[in-house]
Order: structure tokens, then sequence, then C-alpha cells
């Protein structure tokens, strides 16, 4: 399985890792099938992402993608990072191997969950705005993103 030169990178110096402290926003997400679990704080300013980090438990492609993820979303709007794609974060990366690929797909569901939290401690309802993250029972992916269905 080759890795290239970016997921090495963020693999071995990963950003934005630890635990937020005045995050107002908290997401995690796990992969029933690989074991992985992930962890994304926000904190969000007049709907901007001041600060984000992660905190991985997985392999080297999950930690990977949750440091390049909380890259792409920095000091970004919350729409714009509800329309961070696994795809955007694979390409970021140059690329994972296909059976790796799943690991991307949990970067984006933290994300979306880290944001859905955010609305909520705001009092709106998440669900128009960040849509609906229930998992599939079969991989643990959410149903939008899911290769089962």
């Amino acid at each position: 399985m080759l890795y290239s030169a970016k997921v090495m990178e963020h693999f071995a110096n990963p950003h934005n890792v630890g635990e937020l402290k005045d995050a107002n926003g908290v997401g995690e997400v796990g992969n029933q099938k690989c074991g992985d679990i992930m962890k994304m704080y926000i904190k969000v300013e007049n709907g901007i992402i001041e600060d984000v980090s992660f905190m991985t438990f997985g392999c080297g492609a999950a930690i990977a993608t949750s440091s390049m993820a909380t890259d792409l979303i920095k000091g970004k709007p919350l729409e714009d990072a509800l329309k961070l794609t696994n795809k955007a974060v694979v390409e970021a990366l140059d690329g994972l191997p296909a059976v790796k690929v799943h690991c991307s797909v949990l970067a984006e569901q933290a994300i979306k969950a880290a944001i859905a939290d955010y609305y909520k401690r705001q009092g709106i309802d998440p669900t128009p705005i960040v849509g609906n993250l229930e998992e599939c029972e079969a991989c643990g992916h959410d149903h939008d993103s899911c290769s089962c269905n």
C-alpha cells in the first residue's frame, strides 16, 4: 500500500491535534468496520471557524485525513466547511489507496457532526442545514456518502 508524501507528512506531523477547550461545536464519528474514531472540535465566531482541532484513534490514513480536513476548514465560513467533501480531502492529500478512502469520509462526517452540534448549542435545528447524520448499519458511514446503498 503506497501513501503519498503528503499523507505521510500529515500522519507523522499532524496539524491541529488535541482537545479544543473553548470549542462551541464537537462532533464524534466512528466506523464499526475498522474501529477508527474521530472527534472534531470547532470554535465558531460570527459564522467563521476561527479554530479547529481533532483527536483521532485510527490508522495513518485516518490521522492524515483528519489533519488535512482541519487545515481545509480553518478560517472558513460554516457554509464552506459544510461543502468540504471526502473527495476534496483525498485530492488535497494527493490520493489515498482505495481501501483507505473510507477514512476521508469519516473526516467529512466529523466536520458535519461538529457543525451540527454548534447549531444545536445555538438553539437551531441543524438538520435543514447539515443534513441527516444517521450512520449506515453496515459500514458506519452516513447514508449520503455510503457505498453500501
